[in-house]
């Protein structure tokens, strides 16, 4: 089956960097999307970045933009994301999350989705704290 491995949370001051990274390995599909979610307690699970290869789009939450750079390794199947001046809001668990593209009609094009519930596969989640 497939399992995603998250890995490289932390605690870090604010204005710090983090990378998290996701073994994606055992999700075979050659047309797909990964995701990064995130989950604050009492919040629902919101999306953060997501890929979609292989055409390699990218697409941020604008909470992110500027700071964090999802990226993928084609050749060891594994998804970072890239966590720069960080602030206290991006505290929280990170999710590794994989599923397949969708066509959007409003955008006339392939993309990958935003909501938690177009993703089939999670990881277990690692946790993130900024502290001021």
């Amino acid at each position: 089956g497939v399992k995603l491995l998250e890995s490289g949370g932390d605690s870090v001051q604010a204005g710090g960097s983090l990378r998290l990274s996701c073994d994606a390995s055992t999700y075979s599909s050659s047309n797909g999307c990964l995701g990064w979610f995130r989950q604050t307690p009492g919040k629902e699970r919101e999306v953060v970045a997501t890929f979609y290869y292989p055409p390699g789009i990218t697409y941020y939450h604008d909470s992110v933009k500027g700071r964090f750079t999802i990226s993928r390794d084609d050749r060891e199947e594994t998804l970072y994301l890239q966590m720069n001046s960080l602030k206290g809001d991006d505290s929280g668990v990170y999710y590794c999350a994989a599923g397949p593209p969708h066509y959007d009609r409003q955008m006339g094009r392939v993309r990958c989705p935003e909501a938690q519930s177009d993703f089939d596969y999670w990881g277990q989640g690692t946790q993130v704290t900024v502290s001021s």
